[in-house]
């Protein structure tokens, strides 16, 4: 069984009781990526991301975060 090494990164409560995990993942065959685990409730849902779509998402969740009125 191919083994990986997992990294918590952060652990963050989001709104309405969710719960995203950010892990650092590498595999045996040296493939690295980021593992978003978002639970609500019972209910989990696992993304494995590669580098590229790591950067493109945080410069989406950057524009968004700066461009949204928090009033």
């Amino acid at each position: 069984m191919p083994q990986e090494i997992i990294n918590e990164l952060a652990k963050i409560e989001a709104p309405f009781g969710q719960e995203i995990t950010l892990q650092d993942i590498k595999h045996e065959s040296g493939l690295q990526m980021m593992r978003i685990r978002i639970k609500e409730g019972s209910r989990f849902t696992i993304l494995d991301i590669d580098h590229d779509t790591a950067k493109k998402w945080g410069r989406f969740f950057d524009s968004w975060a700066a461009e949204t009125n928090r009033d």
